[in-house]
């Protein structure tokens, strides 16, 4: 008896030996030193992030590796399904630069700016509303993308709801793109659109087409949100030093947040002028 005792907790031992080694390759101790930022991004995702560097994002993480004295380097994957799964919590990268505050698969740095859905019309358009309850919505053909905020209160007001499609995979579509264009053709009369996306290519349409952010909205859909840097879970210290970088550095994020024709929101959700500092 005493001898089949021991062979149990011998047994034991050894499972509870091989979980406790199960669990620490799992979740490794929290890295003290990097020898590069590795960045979990989209290839082609303007205006955030591409393999050529010219996002926002890109430059936020070129600011980031200099204030770490180390290289920057990109595992890159279509941010789809999956996106965190194939790519943060494999350890191949170690933090995502733009998540929306609660986003529930990483742990949320403090944001680093804060913005709101907006209006896009060409310059003469006669449709000009700060909220998605304006009567003026109704029968105008407004392109909205699918799923997102702006969608019920657009069709509660009569709006003719032009959609596209919200999860693509950027090497082939570009959705916001193509509401854009849409708008400046005249396919539609307007988009409303998230606002960093609705800033950058309404800029850069010939001619330019007209922004008005939606920071009066009085519908009851959320439109603004604030945005962070992503991390795994179980990381303080590489969280509590990118929200130091981000209270060090939140004047040169600004500065590239408004290269990219953001519009930015200050901590009360109103709009920032061009030369207001404290976004987020």
């Amino acid at each position: 008896m005493r001898a089949a005792c021991r062979s149990m907790l011998q047994v034991l031992a050894v499972a509870l030996g091989l979980t406790a080694v199960a669990a620490a390759v799992a979740n490794p101790p929290e890295r003290q030193e990097r020898e590069a930022l590795r960045v979990c991004a989209d290839g082609n995702n303007l205006p955030f992030s591409n393999q050529a560097g010219e996002g926002f994002e890109n430059r936020i993480a070129e600011l980031m590796a200099e204030d770490l004295g180390v290289p920057l380097t990109y595992v890159w994957a279509p941010q789809v399904m999956g996106f965190v799964r194939n790519t943060l919590e494999l350890r191949v990268c170690d933090v995502m630069i733009g998540v929306v505050a609660g986003y529930d698969f990483v742990q949320n740095t403090n944001p680093y700016y804060r913005s709101v859905y907006a209006l896009v019309v060409r310059e003469d358009s006669e449709l000009d509303a700060a909220r998605l309850s304006d009567p003026v919505f109704a029968g105008r053909r407004i392109g909205v993308v699918a799923e997102t905020p702006p969608l019920v209160p657009l069709r509660r007001t009569g709006a003719r709801v032009q959609g596209y499609p919200l999860m693509v995979d950027t090497r082939v579509r570009a959705p916001v793109r193509d509401a854009i264009a849409d708008v400046a053709e005249g396919v539609t009369d307007g988009a409303v659109l998230w606002g960093p996306l609705a800033g950058y290519y309404a800029a850069r349409q010939d001619p330019p087409l007209k922004v008005v952010p939606l920071v009066d909205d009085d519908s009851d859909a959320t439109l603004d949100y604030r945005i962070t840097m992503g991390v795994r879970r179980g990381e303080p210290h590489w969280k509590d030093w990118i929200n130091d970088f981000i209270e060090r550095r939140q004047g040169e994020i600004d500065a590239i947040l408004r290269e990219y024709d953001v519009p930015l929101l200050d901590r009360r959700g109103r709009l920032l002028d061009t030369d207001e500092g404290d976004g987020a």
